[in-house]
């Protein structure tokens, strides 16, 4: 938002008595993000900021994979997606990070 929408919309929001501490106030002064982080975001884009890694192993959560002893759900990472989902070795598909374990 440039200075003057800004200025605006906080005396608009002051007029209808939600200015001040409020939740809408908080969201109108709320400072915004540069435009670049903003495509940024959801992505990874540095190499060594990323949840798995090819090679790497990862064990399914039990609630997924029910009836299967944990040494079954482990599976090795092929390759890493941009989105941030994997595709593993010897199991199809592509898989996000909540459908695993946490590591120990």
């Amino acid at each position: 938002m440039n200075k003057r929408t800004n200025r605006l919309l906080v005396g608009v929001a002051a007029v209808l008595g939600v200015g001040g501490l409020g939740a809408a106030g908080a969201f109108i002064m709320k400072k915004r993000e540069p435009r670049a982080a903003k495509k940024r975001r959801g992505r990874t884009t540095e190499a060594g900021d990323v949840w798995a890694r090819p090679g790497m192993r990862v064990i399914f959560r039990a609630e997924l994979m029910p009836g299967r002893d944990s040494s079954e759900r482990i599976f090795r990472v092929a390759s890493v997606l941009p989105s941030g989902r994997v595709t593993l070795e010897g199991f199809a598909g592509e898989h996000m990070e909540k459908e695993f374990e946490a590591l120990r």
